[in-house]
């Protein structure tokens, strides 16, 4: 039985923490979910449950017609 992460999970771990480092900054345009879906070697409807993830936990905006975009990060109080 395979122990590694589920694939949406480990995705949507890896884009928050390229989010924390500044790897993806604020305002930066996401790829698409074709392209996720290419790059990460998984199904689209994956990434879009990865897109959800990040969007719930407020590390991403999408904008209809525009694309997702890394949010401006909130302060903390």
């Amino acid at each position: 039985m395979p122990t590694e992460k589920v694939d949406y999970r480990r995705i949507a771990t890896e884009i928050t923490e390229k989010i924390k480092s500044g790897e993806l900054a604020p305002g930066e345009k996401l790829p698409s979910t074709r392209q996720l879906a290419e790059q990460y070697g998984v199904h689209i409807s994956t990434i879009n449950r990865v897109m959800t993830i990040l969007k719930d936990r407020a590390l991403v905006e999408g904008h209809p017609g525009k694309g997702v975009y890394v949010a401006e990060p909130t302060q903390s109080s």
